[in-house]
């Protein structure tokens, strides 16, 4: 029983370490524009990754197969799907764009059975469809509260997508180097370089405010995304991605409490109960029928 609630614990605490990090982006936004805020949190991120390698990686895995499959994901995961999701912040508001991240399942399952002819089982299909019902009751049109355009979704949507393609392709890579700290190096590696070389021919760089206050949270961020990577790593090396994704998907639920609980910035209304409600009972769903 421990073996199977362990990706359990795992995916929820990375669906924490993600809320957390999707707010200190929220705190940051007023200093830099987001891809600077990317570029920062990427570059965080990395540094902790290579940090802690030498205690964690194997000479081997710098030879395996899963160096290129993880090389891959980090063409386009995080340095677009962050940029995405940042903008989708900035438009939407931290826990709306969480929620719609939240649909990240959806596409997961759909990717998982197509690429790794993974078992859709009736507890995923009934947590999933709750997730995404969810979400949608954020995001309605017609909402009277709405002072964001209708195409910003694609913003957190299109980072949900391709969060869930990689996903995919890390759980596969994980077969050749069991190793999710491997993962999460490589990828972001070559995603830092790919943003900081974007970022230079932008110059964005020198037009920031290095000594601004701001910039710390940025770097929280990068903190609490690594945290949240690794974990989820650790959990798709254990479980199906159709279980995995869903579980993470619980991170509007602690980016709600983080805004109210810690922040008080965020005003809980009977749409945003219903919507973390289904939420966690989705959640809940599939992890205890684990």
């Amino acid at each position: 029983m421990g073996g199977e609630l362990l990706p359990v614990v795992l995916s929820l605490t990375a669906a924490f370490f993600f809320a957390a990090g999707i707010q200190a982006l929220n705190q940051g936004l007023p200093y830099a524009d987001p891809r600077v805020g990317t570029l920062i949190d990427i570059a965080t991120a990395t540094a902790f990754f290579w940090l802690l390698s030498p205690f964690f990686l194997k000479a081997e895995y710098w030879s395996s197969s899963a160096l290129w499959i993880f090389a891959a994901v980090g063409l386009f995961r995080p340095v677009i799907s962050a940029n995405l999701a940042l903008a989708g912040v900035k438009r939407l508001g931290p826990t709306l764009a969480s929620t719609l991240n939240a649909t990240t399942p959806l596409f997961g399952a759909v990717f998982g059975v197509a690429l790794l002819g993974e078992e859709l089982t009736t507890p995923i299909i009934i947590g999933t469809l709750a997730v995404v019902v969810g979400t949608m009751l954020e995001t309605r049109p017609g909402s009277a509260d709405r002072d964001w355009p209708l195409w910003a979704v694609t913003l957190p949507l299109g980072a949900a997508c391709l969060r869930s393609g990689a996903h995919v392709m890390i759980r596969y890579g994980l077969a050749f180097a069991p190793a999710p700290l491997f993962a999460a190096l490589i990828t972001y590696s070559v995603s830092f370089v790919i943003a900081l070389l974007a970022e230079s021919r932008r110059g964005g760089s020198r037009r920031v405010q290095w000594r601004s206050r701001g910039l710390a949270w940025y770097v929280l961020a990068g903190l609490m995304h690594a945290m949240a990577v690794w974990t989820m790593n650790a959990a798709l090396q254990m479980a199906p991605v159709s279980v995995v994704l869903p579980l993470i998907s619980s991170s509007p639920v602690f980016t709600l409490l983080i805004s109210r609980l810690v922040l008080r910035r965020e005003v809980i209304d009977r749409r945003k109960i219903a919507m973390v409600t289904l939420v966690v009972a989705g959640v809940g769903y599939i992890a205890a029928t684990r």
